[in-house]
């Protein structure tokens, strides 16, 4: 029968690509971990890593092993965590990844509470603006925004937002621009626009009439950048108009920094969602996490 520790050698070996690395991680010595190694390929008959002065990465039979090894220590973890949440409340650890920006704002201020309620519970939040993979960087949960393509994984969505046409006063100034007033001059405008969009300059928009009217930007964007933060940062420094969330502007367009364009005219609003790995069990600490984040979201609106 196949140890749950041997698995965890082996999938700290392909991640690392080391077993010397491993073997820290693990607090082992590189000989127990390559005899664990060793005796797992004995038990199951296959090579599972191709082994060079170098690097260590994993066979095809080995990657496919590796993907089946993470599910089973991940199924085993919440197995144990459920078990000991009836006695002691959660436990073990919840691993979490964000935007930065929706993360700085919305989420850290909720892991902070959702901490202090289960001290045993260890939380790591990764920031990253790329869509990692849920299951190959063990990720307990993933939020989310904008439109959700097609996942593999389960989806639940926990707020919607709007989204604002914004520039600063500089641009006007520096662009000899007294003022956007309708769809065609906003058209027009210089853009910064979010590279990780599918169609950043494209847009259905909602007029004051109530009329749904398709919108371009007539020419192509000025600046291109792959996070909020940075298009923010553009649009603040007077580079042009960015079209940006509502929850990471409203302080500039209180405080005059930036100009809420159109604001009669609506751009869709925007989903955040809780992604989490679709597997007959899901953990207790997913489950309480997402509740309370949206319990939180709910009371402070």
């Amino acid at each position: 029968m196949l140890q749950m520790q041997r698995l965890e050698i082996f999938v700290s070996v392909v991640e690392t690509g080391s077993f010397t690395r491993a073997a820290q991680i693990l607090d082992l010595t590189k000989a127990v971990v390559s005899s664990n190694i060793k005796v797992l390929e004995g038990e199951l008959g296959v090579s599972l890593l191709n082994r060079s002065t170098r690097r260590v990465s994993p066979t095809a039979s080995g990657e496919r092993f590796y993907h089946h090894s993470l599910q089973l220590l991940k199924d085993m973890e919440s197995a144990i965590a459920d078990i000991r949440c009836e006695h002691s409340g959660l436990s073990g650890s919840l691993r979490i990844t964000t935007t930065p920006e929706y993360g700085a704002n919305v989420i850290v201020p909720a892991l902070v509470k959702f901490s202090a309620n289960h001290p045993q519970l260890r939380i790591q939040h990764i920031a990253s603006s790329k869509n990692n993979d849920l299951i190959f960087n063990r990720f307990d949960i993933a939020i989310r925004l904008g439109h959700l393509v097609n996942s593999n994984h389960h989806a639940r969505l926990i707020d919607e937002f709007s989204i604002f046409p914004v520039v600063s006063p500089d641009y006007l100034e520096l662009n000899s621009v007294e003022s956007i007033d309708n769809l065609s001059q906003l058209a027009n405008a210089k853009w910064i626009a979010h590279s990780r969009l599918e169609m950043p300059l494209s847009w259905p928009v909602i007029t004051p009439k109530g009329e749904t009217v398709s919108f371009s930007v007539a020419s192509p964007a000025v600046i291109m950048t792959d996070s909020a933060s940075s298009l923010l940062a553009f649009s603040l420094a007077g580079a042009g108009v960015a079209l940006l969330p509502a929850w990471l502007v409203k302080e500039h367009i209180t405080k005059g920094a930036l100009i809420h364009l159109l604001p009669d005219y609506y751009f869709p609003k925007q989903g955040v969602y809780a992604l989490y790995p679709n597997t007959k069990h899901v953990p207790e600490k997913v489950r309480v996490f997402i509740d309370f984040l949206c319990d939180k979201i709910i009371n402070t609106k």
